[in-house]
This record gives C-alpha cells, structure tokens and sequence, in this order.
C-alpha cells in the first residue's frame, strides 16, 4: 500500500509548470478581505493555486504540502514569477503549527478536523481563515473516505472561536477544470480572530 506522500506523489507525477492551479472560490469570492501586506499559509497547497493568489496580493506565503512533485512546481513558479512563496515539505499529521505568525491561512479541499484548534492559534489576532472543503454525503471524483466530507453548517461550529465573516454552502464548479463541467458540493466558510 502507498504512503500518504508517495500517493500524492504520484498524483503531481504528470504536472508541469502549465497544469492550472487556480485558487479556491472562496479566496477569489472575497479576496477584498485580504490585508495588503503580512503573513499567509496554504495548508495541503498541493500546486499551490492559493499560494500563487496570495502572493499576487503582495502576502508572503508558506505553502505546505506532503507532495514534493507538487512543491517543486510550486517553486518553480514562484522563482520563475519572482513571487514571495516558500514551500515546505510537511506531514500535516506530524506538524505544529506555529502561534500567532499568519494574518491569512487558507485551507481548499482538504479536511483534518484534529487541526482546527492549531489554525486558530496560528492566526494573528484580527487575522482571517478562509476554509472551504467537501459537503456530504459523498461525491464522484472526490474523497473516498467520509472523514473527509463537511457536514451542514459544521464550519461554523469548528470554528466557533472565530467571528464568522462569511459561510456558505452550495455546488461549485471545480477549481482546475478548464470548461468548468466537474461539479461537486462545497462548503467554505472566513473566519476572523477577535482576540489573542
């Protein structure tokens, strides 16, 4: 059986500079949040479609991922685009995050509820989350597992130290398909750190 890294390893073996990473509806919807200067991580970036967007807006990003195929496109681009970007091989199961250090985390399509507590904490006070991944039941052509699927408004509640900015539910076309014909059912949710 494959190891988490060598599966998505595997995934990114077929990508180049030119495969689309575009950025999460979300972030795109409501970028006018964004400060325009600090700090931001993209957790589980893969290409890193948020991190590329982030550091379009003039943030310094980190842009963590298990899949070192991934990250080497990821930093090809950004030294070839001279973006602020630095990505970091990291098992987000074995990972602390760092306290206080990110005005703007963002997390597509990826779901580790073990890990909520730690964004929190990772975000500088009046720092913002921007969170969207799968609502169930399960879909075609996404998880497998239904670990990974959202329930009806359960962003709001793992989250429920932050003041929620924006939360939604609904179907979205998929972020990389290039006709937008693949479909699946999303919730995102922007969160806003109050106090320390």
């Amino acid at each position: 059986m494959l190891s988490s890294q060598e599966k998505w390893d595997q995934r990114y073996a077929d990508c180049t500079l030119q495969t689309p990473a575009n950025p999460c509806f979300v972030l795109q919807q409501h970028s006018k949040l964004l400060p325009f200067s600090g700090r931001a991580l993209e957790l589980a970036c893969g290409l890193g479609g948020n991190a590329r967007f982030l550091a379009r807006c003039g943030l310094k990003t980190d842009a963590w991922d298990i899949s070192d195929n991934a990250l080497t496109i990821l930093n090809n681009f950004a030294n070839l685009n001279h973006l602020p970007i630095t990505p970091l091989i990291t098992d987000l199961e074995q990972m602390l995050l760092p306290y206080q250090q990110y005005d703007v985390i963002v997390v597509s399509r990826y779901l580790d509820r073990a890990l909520c507590k730690q964004l929190v904490s990772a975000l500088k006070p009046n720092g913002l989350l921007f969170y969207q991944s799968f609502l169930a039941p399960m879909q075609n052509n996404a998880p497998s597992n239904s670990d990974f699927y959202l329930q009806t408004g359960e962003l709001v509640k793992l989250f429920k130290e932050l003041r929620c900015e924006v939360n939604g539910e609904g179907w979205l076309a998929s972020e990389n398909a290039s006709d937008g014909a693949e479909k699946h059912r999303y919730s995102w949710f922007i969160g806003r750190k109050i106090k320390s």
